[in-house]
């Protein structure tokens, strides 16, 4: 049986592309990976990507959600705010993009999904793991 190891990844329904590309791009430094056309565009996430896929009728499930790890998720709760975006309490951060995809934003250092030291090197990132994400690393091996 094979075992799970990762996400390839995610594909988002939204309405237009280039619009999509502009709201994530307010909160997210982006890097677009491709296009095609105007019906799906990639955009990396270090060393993973997400799709954004054109749909004309985008339609919220109420517990469907992906986590994006970022490296500062208190920067990314003030730009969201900023810019009136609805938000669950901190210490949470999910939120609702315009087509309805549910986003949770979680922080690096606290969960205990890790990157190769080669792979935070080139990304330019050196962020320390909370004690709790440790823990649960250890708990599985996964850290010393």
């Amino acid at each position: 049986m094979a075992r799970l190891v990762g996400i390839n990844h995610v594909a988002l329904e939204v309405g237009d592309l280039d619009e999509a590309i502009a709201w994530y791009g307010r909160f997210f430094e982006l890097e677009l990976r491709g296009r095609i056309g105007d019906r799906m565009a990639f955009v990396d996430l270090g060393d993973q990507f997400i799709a954004l896929s054109r749909d004309a009728t985008p339609h919220a499930d109420r517990e469907r959600h992906f986590g994006l790890v970022v490296d500062d998720k208190a920067a990314v709760r003030r730009s969201l705010e900023e810019a009136g975006v609805e938000l669950t309490r901190p210490p949470n951060c999910t939120f609702h993009d315009p087509w309805g995809n549910m986003v949770q934003v979680v922080d690096y250092r606290e969960i205990q999904f890790t990157k190769a030291e080669r792979i935070l090197q080139g990304m330019g990132l050196e962020p320390e793991k909370t004690e709790s994400a440790l823990g649960e690393l250890r708990e599985k091996g996964l850290a010393d």
